[in-house]
């Protein structure tokens, strides 16, 4: 099997992504490595470059809320496989991630000589959980419906709405982005259609559905 892949961690945590790379290096020694260390960098390393072979995706990056980096990666390019790698390893996390679209959920914990088995696996088109997950639809609760409203934004209008996340006035945005302010009222009048909301805060509470949280074992 060839190893000539190119791969993205996107993870925003260095020390992580560079443990990762290295141990996966003898493995995969033809392999290009890039990374991204929020979901703009991950956004900007796709629109320079999306003939990836893989994503391996942390699910909580700066500037991504939960599920929704994931959702997006899935709907704007469908041909990229992404892998979700997060310390939440509850049976809720994982099912969700395969839910929408991962085709594979790798634990922080796992040893790296099976997470290499783990992404052989993926790399040839086949998914990965650890053993015992149950995936049936009673683990995915009802932001489903959200979601696909989500996956219908475009990448700028998703930029947007990350960006009202985190707090910031239209004249931010506009100025952040380098577009006007009419711009910036346009995107907002078709972010809140699209996901079937009033006004930014509504969007935002909606958004903060797809947050990961904690849930305990049963």
């Amino acid at each position: 099997m060839s190893d000539n892949y190119k791969i993205l961690i996107a993870d925003d945590h260095p020390l992580f992504r560079n443990a990762l790379r290295q141990a996966l290096e003898s493995a995969y020694p033809d392999t290009q490595w890039l990374e991204a260390e929020s979901a703009d960098s991950l956004q900007a390393v796709l629109e320079d470059d999306n003939q990836l072979d893989l994503v391996i995706l942390d699910l909580q990056m700066p500037g991504s809320h939960g599920y929704s980096t994931l959702i997006h990666l899935r709907s704007h390019f469908p041909t990229i496989p992404v892998v979700v790698i997060s310390a939440h390893e509850d049976n809720n996390t994982i099912a969700k991630s395969m839910h929408y679209g991962s085709c594979g959920f790798i634990p922080k914990s796992t040893s790296m000589e099976k997470l290499a088995d783990a992404l052989d696996q993926i790399l040839q088109g086949e998914t990965w959980i650890p053993e015992g997950i149950d995936l049936s639809e009673k683990n995915v609760s009802s932001e489903g419906d959200f979601a696909n409203r989500l996956s219908e934004l475009t990448p700028q209008q998703y930029k947007v709405l990350q960006m009202f996340g985190e707090g910031l006035l239209n004249k931010q945005i506009a100025y952040d982005l380098d577009v006007s302010e009419a711009t910036i009222k346009a995107h907002a009048t078709a972010i809140f259609r699209k996901l079937n909301v009033r006004n930014r805060t509504q969007a935002v509470i909606a958004l903060s559905q797809l947050e990961v949280t904690h849930q305990p074992p049963e």
